[in-house]
């Protein structure tokens, strides 16, 4: 961390940029254009003086004047970064072997803390991205992992910032982009739901034998209560099968007619 010191440069630091201002002034005009340096609007410019880091905060956007002697700069980005997480072979709580990969979108809002307080920041925020999308995905099962992902990726954005919080990053988004299964778990998971439709569907045409036949015990009472409205029946029947095929007409005829024919039959 940035040490809070509060003594001076001390005298023979400012020998040295004493010694600097009258060389700029010396060589001025020709010195200007190495003391000039141009920051641009998404850029900030952490200063360092003799290795100290001039006034505490960076400077920009704009003009900024260096002593070419005692001062160095470094130019920080402050633009949203999209860090692509590569595949990560990770082990399920049910122990099923899944290949996730991921996208963190952050950006740096403290340039002097990225500089002054981690060697790389963005290999940093990388590779603790890779770590914690490992972790954190260790502990979902496939179903967990399947369905809640945005869940999960808040989880692990939430994870992120606090972690990334002193080195000057900001963390705006997490993606789960895609889970890949092995083929021998997707076959498997592809006969377990197609099991599970054809049972949803005997189910449901068992339920609509049980509707129906439930029906045609009323509509028999109903019949049974009025011989007319058999008759109706019949010739509502015979309405429909002329429309469909004119070519061929069936006369539906009473059972009891016939069970009186047979009778007559043995008699004689």
């Amino acid at each position: 961390l940035i040490a809070d010191r509060r003594e001076g440069i001390g005298v023979c630091g400012w020998i040295l940029i004493s010694l600097s201002f009258l060389l700029v002034l010396i060589t001025f005009p020709i010195s200007i254009w190495a003391c000039i340096k141009v920051i641009r609007e998404y850029e900030r410019a952490v200063v360092f003086r003799l290795g100290r880091i001039l006034s505490k905060k960076a400077k920009g956007p704009g003009l900024i004047l260096i002593l070419p002697c005692t001062d160095t700069f470094i130019k920080v980005d402050l633009r949203t970064v999209t860090c692509n997480i590569p595949p990560q072979e990770i082990l399920t709580k049910d122990a099923v072997t899944t290949q996730v990969d991921g996208v963190v979108y952050y950006r740096i809002h403290s340039a002097v803390s990225a500089v002054a307080n981690i060697t790389d920041v963005h290999s940093a925020t990388f590779l603790l991205a890779q770590t914690t999308l490992r972790n954190i995905l260790g502990t979902q099962s496939l179903a967990q992992l399947l369905a809640g992902r945005e869940e999960i990726a808040h989880s692990i954005q939430a994870i992120l910032d606090s972690a990334t919080e002193q080195w000057g990053i900001k963390v705006a988004r997490v993606e789960i982009k895609d889970v890949r299964i092995p083929v021998a778990m997707q076959r498997a998971m592809a006969a377990k739901a197609e099991a599970a439709r054809e049972a949803r569907a005997k189910i449901v045409a068992a339920e609509g034998e049980m509707n129906a036949s439930k029906a045609l015990k009323q509509a028999s009472m109903v019949l049974a209560e009025s011989p007319a409205g058999l008759q109706l029946r019949y010739l509502q029947t015979l309405t429909t099968l002329a429309a469909e095929n004119n070519s061929t007409i069936v006369f539906p005829l009473p059972i009891n007619m016939l069970e009186s024919f047979g009778q007559k039959n043995r008699g004689g």
